[in-house]
């Protein structure tokens, strides 16, 4: 995929000046919590092939983990990714030339298990759609973990897409009925029923949860609601959970450097969030020492992983030899998750950490932290059963 150019991106992708959102996906609103959760994980891992690759792959555990249900428990695996297939996705928008487009497809062409591996896909149609940061914005994972309720994560889907522009613009009732998934429910046709069951307790989760306010206005008709909108503003109390932002990472020196080496905007903001500024910088400072670097993405990467230094020093106690092997074991077994995998298990990880100091020695050493090694075992031993008994 061609790299978008800055001033057209928008979204988690890019905090640039935009002049309008000029169209948006409407996904039925009918999808569970967790199939919402689900599509979201699924975008997010096919992200940056998305316009090249016919299809995509997730380890089927991690994809459990990530959405938040039992790792174990393919059954509602399945049932989710079903429902997955079985949602229609609409878009209604003018292209670049203001010619009115309209088109609709099924959220997923398909999807499969197999060996423990998911595989799915997206029709290029819709592909195309979700590729472009001015048609769909990404959701933070981060966020999407702290919703309870369905509504109130299709109310902040579909309103955090035009967050830049400060209102969601004006949706007739019977459209905000469908995006909610109450469109068939003649209960829900009386405004006083939909404000008092969806409006105000999905306006009341996406401002205690997200990284954004919304306010609803009404338009009438007499005495009668006709379309409603939704003013949107900044929550300064929680924007730290919009770890995505990518604003002011795309404004240190190293970003550049590492952009300059070939390295793609969403892995140089992973690095800059895991390792931070400074280790990236002198990691590439001592690659710059090294003779014979044929792939400098590949080796920066082993560098950032298993902290190369110019002189061998260790903070952490010498592991004892079985606890080396496995710890070794490990790093094989991290080095061959993909980018993505491997920013969801680090993540997935530091979520079970409670103690301070042991989530500083996991920050500063990643897999090789000492204080988590039995922590660390555990964890890839539910991730992989069976990973240690060679």
């Amino acid at each position: 995929m061609d790299e978008i150019q800055k001033d057209k991106l928008t979204g988690s992708l890019r905090r640039g000046a935009v002049k309008k959102h000029v169209a948006a996906i409407h996904v039925s609103g009918k999808l569970t919590l967790l199939q919402r959760k689900l599509s979201n994980v699924l975008l997010l891992n096919a992200y940056d092939t998305l316009t090249q690759a016919s299809s995509f792959q997730m380890d089927a555990r991690t994809l459990c983990m990530l959405v938040g249900y039992n790792s174990n428990d393919f059954e509602t695996l399945k049932s989710s990714l079903r429902g997955l297939a079985e949602t229609v996705a609409e878009w209604d928008m003018l292209d670049e030339a203001g010619r009115q487009e309209w088109g609709v497809s099924s959220l997923l062409s398909y999807a499969k298990l197999k060996g423990g591996v998911c595989e799915y896909a997206y029709s290029p149609a819709l592909a195309e759609k979700l590729a472009d940061p001015k048609v769909f914005a990404l959701i933070n994972l981060n966020i999407q973990r702290r919703f309870t309720s369905g509504h109130a994560l299709a109310l902040y889907e579909n309103c955090y897409r035009f967050h830049r522009t400060g209102s969601t613009g004006w949706w007739p009732l019977e459209t905000f009925r469908r995006l909610m998934g109450v469109e068939d429910s003649a209960y829900y046709e009386t405004y006083k029923h939909l404000n008092a069951k969806i409006i105000k307790p999905a306006v009341a989760e996406v401002n205690r949860t997200s990284n954004i306010v919304v306010t609803p206005e009404v338009r009438k008709r007499g005495r009668a609601v006709t379309d409603i909108r939704f003013l949107i503003k900044p929550n300064p109390q929680l924007a730290i959970l919009d770890i995505d932002d990518g604003e002011g990472l795309r404004r240190a020196p190293v970003y550049d450097r590492l952009r300059g080496m070939g390295i793609s905007d969403r892995l140089t903001r992973q690095w800059l969030l895991e390792h931070g500024e400074d280790t990236v910088t002198q990691k590439l400072d001592y690659m710059a020492h090294q003779n014979g670097v044929k792939s400098p993405q590949r080796y920066l990467a082993a560098a950032l992983r298993d902290d190369y230094t110019q002189s061998p020093k260790r903070a952490s106690p010498p592991p004892s030899s079985a606890r080396a092997v496995k710890l070794g074991r490990v790093r094989d077994l991290a080095a061959a998750r993909t980018p993505t995998q491997r920013d969801a298990d680090r993540r997935l990880f530091l979520t079970g950490i409670e103690d301070p100091a042991a989530r500083a020695d996991f920050e500063r050493h990643g897999w090789m932290s000492a204080l988590n090694a039995q922590a660390i075992f555990d964890f890839w031993e539910e991730l992989i059963p069976g990973a240690f008994e060679t």
